[in-house]
């Protein structure tokens, strides 16, 4: 069945799943990094939930789950991920003040962020947007005036009022950062994760790991490790068991 979702996928010769690419569900398209995103939304999930009381019902339903998944996404590891991520962290060592903080100091306008949580380091990124150059607004650059063409002369080179106009500093931030993409998982490492997680594509388990995560918020809010405040009648739920027979 999931093979036949993502007839519409094109694959590479090396059996990678071409990211962009529809999957076969309406709306929902091939995910570029879906490993790193399940990792970071595990994580952040576990972490959140760890808040509960250890008695609460909701947190050990979703521990059990996020960490069987967890373990089952970890397992799978693409070609070429150690020496990626040895690259990545040496990146990240030689540049802190740029991972600080959302930053655009990256080649193409890209966002880069460090965030730790559950005792491991991701790099949250997120690549601008395209824009039509026909509804791009005045990006405020100072309006000089009428220019004079030509050759300065001996007193305008002189004037210096003017050297401000003919020295100007270039746009572009120096020494900016290459951010290498991680390795893709293969074809095959992705249909396991699917057929062992048992939820869909990969990209709807990514959804619903974005889901859970902001679920757990919501619990957290309501307190839903406390008693009801009106207790339900004797008997109400007994329909409703599962008796052997």
């Amino acid at each position: 069945m999931r093979r036949t979702l993502r007839l519409l996928a094109e694959v590479k010769p090396a059996r990678y799943f071409e990211p962009g690419n529809p999957t076969g569900l309406t709306g929902l398209y091939t995910h570029s990094s879906p490993r790193s995103s399940l990792l970071f939304l595990y994580s952040r999930t576990l972490e959140k939930v760890g808040k509960f009381p250890e008695s609460s019902l909701y947190r050990k339903s979703v521990e059990a789950q996020t960490k069987h998944r967890m373990a089952i996404v970890e397992a799978c590891e693409p070609p070429g991920y150690k020496e990626w991520a040895a690259r990545a962290q040496k990146v990240v060592e030689e540049n802190p003040e740029d991972f600080n903080l959302a930053t655009s100091n990256m080649e193409g306008g890209v966002r880069a962020m460090r965030v730790v949580s559950g005792g491991s380091v991701f790099i949250h990124r997120t690549d601008p947007r395209e824009r039509d150059v026909r509804y791009q607004e005045w990006d405020g650059e100072h309006d000089d005036g009428l220019v004079v063409e030509g050759l300065r002369g001996a007193e305008e080179r002189e004037d210096p009022s003017l050297e401000e106009m003919y020295d100007r500093k270039p746009l572009e931030i120096p020494n900016k950062i290459k951010w290498e993409p991680e390795p893709q998982m293969t074809a095959d490492q992705v249909e396991e994760i699917e057929t062992k997680i048992g939820a869909g594509l990969i990209e709807e388990v990514v959804q619903m790991a974005e889901s859970e995560l902001r679920l757990v918020d919501i619990m957290y809010e309501a307190k839903v490790w406390e008693n009801l405040e009106e207790q339900p009648p004797a008997g109400q739920w007994e329909y409703f068991e599962r008796k052997s027979t």
